[in-house]
């Protein structure tokens, strides 16, 4: 589930929801998230623009 999806759940902003996550990171297990690095995502995306359905 993408942090924008949880975000949105909780009616919050992404940015907000990231800053809960920092405060409260010992609360989550150490493989319970990760983040992509800036190739990895630039790789992901065009991944979805090859895809006819597009989107997230």
């Amino acid at each position: 589930m993408l942090d924008s999806v949880v975000a949105e759940m909780y009616g919050v902003k992404t940015k907000v929801h990231h800053q809960a996550v920092k405060r409260n990171i010992n609360r989550f297990p150490e493989d319970f998230m990760f983040q992509l690095r800036s190739g990895e995502w630039k790789n992901l995306k065009i991944q979805f623009m090859s895809y006819s359905w597009g989107g997230r």
